[in-house]
């Protein structure tokens, strides 16, 4: 085992930069003012799940696809931009299943969270930092997506309903914004 304080702070800024968490509070409350209810714990735990387990099978696991981290990254790109649509232009275009009715996982944990962005960030430090520093880094998120998830309400009262609004369509171009780049990066990959 090797910790290094260095190398932790530099995982979880650059993580902490990648999954945006502050920055996607606009689709947490957009979730909530539709009647949905956030579980802080369920996401952050599902969250902790994919991204820890990403790093240590994800490659493995789209090469058993065939897809290779950019075509993954593309298609997160892809994802984030509809998401980022649908922010601006106050329309839903993700439909959820009758059964499947918890955005806790569906796009909290997965895409907001630990999307193709996040998940290809860590195979990236992987090859670069040590794993204990990786995990502790995966860690300290975790405890800052939990906080924010679970002042959402809170922060949603601060705001007000114009608040809310104008930070929303802000924030949804920033979405389209990083979903092309995304998209530009990983279209020459392929």
């Amino acid at each position: 085992m090797f910790f290094d304080l260095k190398e932790t702070l530099s995982v979880t800024l650059i993580l902490f930069s990648i999954i945006d968490i502050v920055g996607n509070i606009p689709i947490v409350l957009t979730l909530q003012e539709k009647g949905k209810i956030i579980e802080a714990r369920k996401a952050t735990i599902v969250s902790g799940i994919l991204m820890i387990t990403f790093m240590y099978v994800g490659e493995g696991i789209l090469n058993l696809f065939g897809v290779d981290i950019g075509a993954f990254a593309l298609a997160g790109g892809i994802v984030i931009f509809i998401i980022g649509l649908e922010m601006i232009l106050g329309i839903d275009l993700f439909k959820s299943d009758e059964d499947f009715d918890s955005p806790s996982i569906f796009p909290i944990a997965f895409p907001m969270i630990a999307g193709a962005g996040t998940l290809t960030t860590i195979l990236s430090l992987k090859a670069e930092y040590h794993n204990l520093n990786l995990i502790i880094g995966i860690i300290l998120n975790l405890i800052i997506i939990y906080v924010v998830l679970k002042s959402s309400k809170w922060l949603q009262k601060k705001l007000g309903p114009q608040g809310a609004t104008i930070l929303r369509k802000i924030f949804g171009i920033i979405l389209l914004a990083i979903s092309i780049k995304l998209i530009k990066t990983n279209w020459a990959m392929i």
